[in-house]
């Protein structure tokens, strides 16, 4: 017996339709500044000063998750579409080192490469893109076609470009890096970057086929599957943009640190993973924002800012950073049953 189309939404859908809907950032937007304001006011209380006016204590913070920023850009992605990558923070390592060996100045006879001293910067930036471009593709392989977790696969991936790393130079630091790559990290370019790389995703996750099928697959695979969509190449694509955007994160670092540090990124993938978590993309997959994980990585930026303006211990900051993940997490899954009894 055929069913009538117009009997099969949900019966709970008449009376929303005429009920608009807030869009779910404005409460994380309403968190961040509720957060600022307690700052704001426990610095006069205990510090005798200002939070919020401090220009130079705020373009630090922001510059500082700018690069947890771009890798959170590409974790927001992985998540929707239902996995995880905990290899982010390592690959920026990998790629800090690479990076930084292709950008040292011209005639210093220290170089790893002496006779590539001086080059020009888009060959360090090429370097470094396609070396978290291999890595993402590799985890995004290892996890569709051979059907092992994505867990597994980060988690080996971290693994080992962390001994990459640390081999390439033995861990020692790369430095005497040329002016014209370190411009890349200059002033407010991290920001920029880092906002560009975020609206470019925001769009294509909105209003392309590449978003739609992030969602679809994401929500439901075999259903994906079946209506249509290459789910083991599309699984692929999204974890080596996840992978280009860690290398991109990686060269941003190390242009603004001037150097390469073989240790650098350590914890990177738990903060980006914690900024899309907190900026309301769902860990059950098929759910999320570019928007949200903007926002949840300023929330993690105020957090680190406001509690060391406190001189709040750091142990005791990382505690307080769990506390406020798990609560985000339980906040996420609060709100997926909601959803299934609605």
């Amino acid at each position: 017996m055929a069913t009538d189309v117009s009997t099969a939404a949900p019966p709970t859908e008449a009376p929303r339709a005429g009920r608009r809907r807030l869009p779910p950032e404005l409460s994380i937007l309403g968190v961040m500044v509720g957060m600022m304001l307690l700052f704001e006011a426990l610095g006069w209380i205990f510090v005798g000063q200002s939070f919020i006016a401090n220009p130079l204590r705020l373009k630090i913070m922001i510059l500082q998750e700018a690069e947890i920023g771009i890798i959170a850009v590409g974790v927001t992605q992985v998540i929707i579409m239902g996995g995880i990558d905990l290899s982010s923070g390592s690959v920026v390592g990998m790629t800090a080192m690479i990076a930084a060996s292709l950008a040292q100045t011209e005639g210093y006879t220290h170089a790893i490469y002496p006779s590539l001293t001086g080059l020009n910067p888009i060959f360090p930036v090429a370097a470094g893109l396609l070396c978290g471009l291999v890595a993402g593709t590799i985890n995004g392989s290892l996890i569709a076609y051979t059907k092992i977790p994505a867990f597994i696969a980060t988690l080996g991936m971290m693994v080992s470009a962390r001994g990459v790393a640390d081999w390439y130079t033995n861990g020692q630091p790369i430095g005497n890096l040329d002016d014209s790559f370190a411009a890349i990290g200059a002033g407010w370019w991290p920001v920029i970057i880092f906002l560009g790389v975020a609206f470019i995703f925001h769009i294509a996750l909105r209003y392309t086929r590449y978003g739609k099928f992030t969602y679809a697959i994401g929500a439901n695979p075999l259903a994906a599957r079946v209506s249509g969509i290459n789910v083991e190449r599309h699984i692929v694509i999204v974890y080596l943009i996840a992978g280009l955007l860690s290398g991109l994160s990686g060269i941003v670092h190390t242009a603004r640190a001037i150097s390469g540090q073989a240790g650098v990124g350590v914890g990177f993938e738990l903060d980006a993973i914690a900024a899309a978590v907190i900026g309301g993309v769902s860990l059950s997959g098929g759910v999320g924002r570019m928007t949200g994980t903007v926002i949840g990585a300023v929330i993690l930026g105020i957090l680190t800012s406001g509690f060391t303006f406190l001189n709040v211990d750091a142990h005791y900051q990382e505690i307080i950073k769990g506390g406020v993940i798990v609560a985000a997490v339980v906040a996420d899954q609060y709100r997926q049953r909601r959803r299934k009894s609605v």
